[in-house]
């Protein structure tokens, strides 16, 4: 289980490269707070955990993380094969709540251990209980901008255009008074 730990420990790497590779392909719409604080503080918070608790309770979030990452990796090759994939890729904003599930599922599965004596060390249990608390409302706040920020722009752009039209309607049937001002 060790020897899987360090391999889960490495697979932090290689996404962290997705960071590398946005900056060097000038995607920085990609790079959020999200992605930075993801993908950067994850292999060493992943370290401590290979380097002093492996195997066991450890093991939970990190093969929680890989069927997760499994899923949105299966959803980023579909949209990198082109266009014609889009058809298929409806189901983005549930891939984000799994996301936020897994998060939850992992603050039940550490914070437990603070009621339940296994001689886990307590250090640990908030360290992977807080990360999983942090992620999940950054990936919450994503979701937000993602999914309902956007119904809320489009909201308020119909408003406003509402409002336009029905001032510019007003401006075309005022009647002219003597002096060709519209009332």
């Amino acid at each position: 289980m060790v020897h899987v730990c360090w391999w889960y420990y490495f697979s932090k790497f290689t996404e962290f490269m997705d960071t590398i590779f946005f900056v060097l392909r000038k995607k920085n719409e990609h790079i959020s707070t999200l992605h930075v604080i993801h993908h950067g503080c994850m292999p060493m918070s992943v370290w401590f955990g290979v380097k002093f608790t492996p195997g066991g309770h450890s093991t939970f979030f990190g093969l929680l993380n890989t069927f997760v990452h499994i899923i949105m990796y299966s959803y980023y090759l579909l949209s990198a094969i082109g266009p014609q994939m889009q058809r298929f890729l409806w189901w983005k904003k549930y891939l984000t709540s799994l996301q936020m599930a897994q998060f939850v599922a992992i603050m039940v599965h550490a914070f437990q251990l603070l009621f339940i004596d296994c001689n886990y060390p307590k250090a640990f249990v908030w360290w992977i209980g807080m990360h999983a608390v942090m992620f999940f409302f950054l990936f919450k706040e994503f979701y937000n901008q993602s999914y309902n920020g956007a119904k809320r722009r489009a909201a308020a752009k119909l408003a406003l255009n509402g409002k336009t039209a029905e001032w510019e309607r007003r401006i075309r049937t005022a009647k002219r008074t003597p002096m060709g001002r519209r009332t």
